[in-house]
């Protein structure tokens, strides 16, 4: 950040190990006391200038640098509308300097209830959306900018003035930071509640599948024209394996984390309805995303909070969302229950086992065809482990560690009650029909 040095003794701000207050003057924040001993009537002063003088001379000039450098440093400010930039934001700067050459005049701290229009412009720009820290910023790079046309051409016997001055400079900071922020936020509480309201309510209208008109008129949002409907599963952090408060806010944290995640790949406040185990996620869209980009938010999802993360997907309009969120969490009850691993899954996935797990009068007679196996569940579980690993002898006998000449007879004896043999391609269809089934029946 650029500065304008003036003089020996000037900097751009509070230089770091500078000595606080003379004796007799209090701390910053302490109150408002009288002036020091032996300081009264008479001005304080630097290279022969009185300093509240020279504030007031100079304010209406250093006020336009200090717009320059906001309009120059601070996107947000540059994006402002110019005659709010030469109205409210000029005037807010010039009435702090001239506020604090007061504070000089009468050696005393500023009153907290002296900064109401600090307070008020403050309360502005968090209804315009300005981010807290720009504005921050800006009021830094102002004091900044004052401080230094203040202490230009001090001489080594105003130490004692500018030790007095720089006390009340940080005072007057403190308590002026103090109002904006604390305006700022309770503003952005109001706007922020009342926006998550209302997409609290967009999203139970889509849901509940209401007419568009409806919608629009009850909740004041209108809904995207497509939305990627998400179902997602998390699993648990480890700080949320433990007891108490602390896997209460490790829970809490992966929430907020995977919401930035979704909140940054739509562009805009995702609607969501998620806890520690998982939820569902309304993603608006102008035109439907590549699967491939989904992929990859699931993914950054999972990074972002420390969790794996399985989601089921589908992209579809405002009138289908109800439809698209039963399918996807039906997606996600067919993952876990097969066994497969986290990422992101679509119907096409799971095709097989979501229309046999539909109801029908064929589930019961697939279910059937492994009833022989009931009472030998070491031979279902080697099926089911053998079935998953594509046929791979070894790789089975790896994962039940038994030997692979385990695996071989077992699976003899499978063929031998059942009548299917695996190494056929018919039979492997039956077989895998029928495990599918045998899930969907419980």
């Amino acid at each position: 950040m650029p500065e304008d040095n003036k003089g020996p003794l000037s900097t751009a701000g509070p230089p770091s190990g500078a000595p606080g207050p003379p004796s007799g003057m209090p701390e910053p924040l302490s109150g408002a006391p009288g002036p020091p001993p032996g300081g009264a009537g008479r001005a304080l002063c630097m290279g022969g200038r009185p300093l509240a003088a020279h504030l007031r001379a100079r304010a209406p000039e250093l006020t336009r640098r200090v717009l320059a450098r906001l309009l120059d440093e601070l996107p947000a400010y540059a994006e402002l509308p110019q005659e709010e930039i030469a109205g409210d934001i000029a005037g807010i700067v010039q009435h702090s300097l001239r506020q604090f050459a007061d504070v000089l005049d009468r050696r005393r701290p500023a009153d907290p209830g002296e900064f109401g229009r600090q307070r008020d412009s403050a309360a502005l720009r968090a209804e315009e959306g300005v981010p807290l820290e720009a504005i921050l910023t800006a009021y830094r790079i102002g004091a900044a900018m004052a401080w230094d046309e203040l202490a230009a051409g001090a001489l080594p016997s105003d130490l004692p003035d500018l030790q007095e001055a720089l006390g009340y400079f940080v005072d007057f900071q403190a308590r002026l930071t103090t109002a904006v922020s604390g305006s700022y936020l309770e503003v952005r509480q109001v706007l922020d509640s009342q926006e998550q309201g209302g997409r609290h309510a967009l999203m139970t209208a889509l849901l509940a599948g209401e007419p568009l008109e409806s919608i629009a008129g009850r909740t004041g949002l209108r809904p995207a024209a497509r939305y990627a409907v998400l179902t997602l599963a998390f699993t648990r952090t480890p700080d949320e394996r433990g007891t108490g408060q602390r896997a209460r806010v490790a829970a809490r944290r992966k929430i907020r984390r995977v919401r930035t995640v979704l909140d940054r790949f739509a562009g805009e406040p995702a609607l969501t309805a998620l806890d520690a185990a998982g939820g569902t996620a309304l993603l608006p869209f102008a035109a439907p995303p590549s699967w491939d980009l989904v992929d990859d938010l699931v993914a950054q999802a999972g990074k972002a909070a420390d969790t794996r993360v399985t989601a089921a997907a589908e992209i579809t309009g405002p009138s289908g969302i109800p439809a698209a969120v039963t399918q996807t969490a039906e997606i996600i009850d067919l993952v876990r229950e097969t066994g497969r691993p986290p990422g992101l899954y679509r119907l096409a996935d799971v095709l097989l086992d979501y229309q046999l797990s539909r109801p029908s009068g064929a589930l019961p007679l697939l279910a059937g065809l492994l009833e022989p196996l009931d009472r030998k569940p070491e031979l279902l579980h080697t099926l089911r482990r053998y079935l998953a690993d594509g046929l791979d002898r070894r790789a089975t006998a790896a994962a039940l560690h038994v030997h692979p000449n385990t695996v071989a007879y077992r699976v003899r004896r499978i063929c031998e009650l059942t009548g299917l043999d695996p190494a056929r391609p018919a039979d492997l269809q039956l077989l895998n029909a029928a495990l599918v089934a045998r899930r969907s029946l419980g």
